[in-house]
C-alpha cells in the first residue's frame, strides 16, 4: 500500500464514500501524522520483541565518502584514515539505546563494516586485534568510516523516520526515487492500527470546523449550492 493510499483511505473514512468540495482535511497534513504514527509504532514493536522486518527497511544504494580531518572526529595527535559521507544520512526512527541502521558495508550489500559509538573511536588504536579493521559510526547525520583501506563508497539501509526523504538523497537520473505513489515501507498491520489511531484522534481535530452537511450546503441535485436553513427564534 502506497503513502497516497493510506491517505486517502483515511479521508474517505471521514467522508464516509462521499465527495465534498469544501472537506477542511488536508491530504499533506494526513501523510504528516501518518508518518510519525509509524515511527512511534516502529520503536513500541521493536522495544516488544527486538525485530525489524524487512518491510520497513530502505536502501540508501551507494553513498559517496570524502576524506576529512581525523583530528576533528577522533581527536588522536596522529591522523587516521578517516572518511565522511558526503551528504548528511537522513534521520532514522530512535530505537532503544542504538541507531535504526541496519545495515553498513560495501557496495555489493554483503560486507558489513560494524556501526560503533562515536566516543568508541578513540580507543580503536589501543586494540590488538582490530585496531586497522573497518569501523563506522554516526556523528550530526554524517556516517564516518575509520580505516577506510581505499573505500570511496559504502551502502546503508535502514529505517528512516521519513521515508520520503530518501528520494531527495538518492540520485535516480532525474526520475524520482520515491515518493507517495510508491510502496510505503510499513507492513500491513501497522496500517491498520495508524487508521484506527489518526480516526479516532487528529481526524476529529484536523475536522474540527462544522461541517458541509451541518450547513446545508450540499448540491441540491440542480447543480446548485442550497441556502442554510433558516433557524426559529
Amino acid at each position: 500500500m502506497t503513502l497516497d493510499e493510506i491517505a486517502y483511505n483515511i479521508r474517505n473514512l471521514y467522508r464516509g464514500g462521499r465527495t465534498n468540495q469544501d472537506d477542511p482535511i488536508s491530504l499533506s497534513q494526513l501523510k504528516f501524522n501518518i508518518k510519525y504514527y509509524r515511527a512511534m509504532f516502529i520503536r513500541r514493536d521493536y522495544a516488544r520483541n527486538g525485530l525489524v522486518t524487512r518491510h520497513l527497511e530502505q536502501d540508501l544504494r551507494c553513498i559517496k565518502l570524502e576524506p576529512i580531518d581525523a583530528s576533528k572526529c577522533c581527536n588522536l595527535e596522529l591522523k587516521c584514515p578517516v572518511y565522511r559521507s558526503e551528504r548528511q544520512i537522513p534521520r532514522t526512527v530512535r530505537f532503544n539505546f542504538e541507531e535504526a541502521i541496519t545495515f553498513v558495508g560495501d557496495v555489493t550489500g554483503h560486507g558489513r563494516i560494524q556501526l560503533v559509538r562515536p566516543y568508541e573511536v578513540n580507543f580503536l588504536t589501543y586494540d590488538k586485534y582490530t585496531s586497522r579493521v573497518k569501523k563506522a559510526f554516526m556523528l550530526e547525520d554524517y556516517l564516518y568510516i575509520v580505516n577506510p583501506e581505499g573505500m570511496d563508497t559504502v551502502n546503508l539501509r535502514g529505517i528512516f523516520e521519513d521515508p520520503e526523504e530518501i528520494g531527495k538523497f538518492l540520485d535516480c537520473n532525474g526520475a524520482p526515487c520515491y515518493d507517495g505513489t510508491q510502496i510505503f515501507p510499513m507492513p500491513m498491520d501497522m496500517v491498520q492500527g495508524i487508521v484506527s489511531g489518526i480516526a479516532g484522534g487528529e481526524l476529529r481535530l484536523l475536522a474540527g470546523s462544522v461541517s458541509d452537511s451541518e450547513l446545508d450546503r450540499g448540491s441540491d441535485g440542480s447543480g446548485q449550492t442550497a441556502a442554510p436553513r433558516e433557524t426559529k427564534e
